[in-house]
């Protein structure tokens, strides 16, 4: 099928660039259709006719930046995805009884955080924790679906019955077919947009965990380490960082030491 929009290597390449010196996000060669696809969306809403004029809007019109960002990011997740995480946090939890805090770092459409959550209050005995749980997302979207903590109930219903009857309500009428979760467990969560590319983050350091799990893959390996070592600094002597099943931090011994399943621990003297 013939696309509506014409769409060079040049100007796929453009936006390559344009994203990378917004997030610093590295978009593979193989992402042109991707791109392609996401972006004649904007080319639409905005009654654009090229890609050329859509890439010229970008650059006049600070605004559209967010919707380009939004536009580009992936939002895969779900509730408890690599498990053997939370049940490391559980453990942690247990032997920690003290005030926490906690950093997910890109928390999409909320799934991971509320995961952290229920991890929290199952280990505390209560919806009312010592947790402070801090998230994070460069997308906006994915914020305020976050922050609305609504969910397809097919989704929610992959939880254990336990967990369903204690961190959701199910819809009705109008709302019928979604769950949503639990005012007390939504609000134990601060949502904030970040980019990790930022100079500066917004949080204090002193941070017990940090979650940032399958994020440092759409970065080259001198923007991880810039990353890594502003994260490294807001996390306690000894605090976790969690990364994700395809990132490996092994060979980064002067900042943090493996002590688990993608789970590394920060070290005393840090960099």
């Amino acid at each position: 099928m013939e696309k509506p929009f014409a769409f060079s290597n040049r100007e796929f390449n453009a936006v390559r660039q344009k994203i990378r010196s917004l997030t610093g996000i590295n978009l593979a060669d193989s992402k042109d259709n991707m791109v392609y696809s996401r972006l004649s969306r904007r080319l639409r809403a905005l009654k654009l006719t090229t890609f050329q004029a859509y890439l010229d809007y970008l650059d006049y019109h600070q605004g559209e930046t967010e919707h380009f960002i939004n536009s580009l990011t992936t939002n895969l997740t779900s509730f408890f995805r690599e498990a053997h995480h939370f049940e490391q946090l559980a453990e942690y939890l247990h032997v920690h009884p003290e005030p926490l805090r906690i950093w997910c770092t890109a928390s999409s459409s909320g799934e991971e955080p509320y995961s952290i959550a229920m991890t929290c209050a199952e280990a505390r005995g209560s919806l009312n924790t010592n947790v402070k749980i801090y998230a994070s997302d460069i997308d906006s979207r994915m914020l305020e679906r976050a922050k609305a903590g609504i969910y397809p109930i097919d989704q929610v219903e992959k939880l254990s019955l336990a967990r369903r009857k204690r961190f959701f309500h199910r819809g009705t009428g109008s709302n019928a077919g979604k769950a949503r979760v639990v005012d007390e467990l939504r609000n134990s969560i601060y949502f904030f947009q970040q980019n990790l590319l930022a100079p500066q983050y917004s949080l204090e350091p002193g941070l017990d965990i940090v979650f940032c799990r399958n994020v440092m893959i759409y970065f080259d390996k001198p923007t991880q380490e810039i990353i890594l070592n502003r994260i490294v600094k807001l996390i306690k002597p000894n605090g976790w960082y969690v990364a994700g099943h395809s990132e490996n931090f092994n060979h980064l011994t002067a900042i943090m030491r493996a002590r688990g399943r993608t789970i590394y621990q920060i070290n005393e003297k840090q960099i």
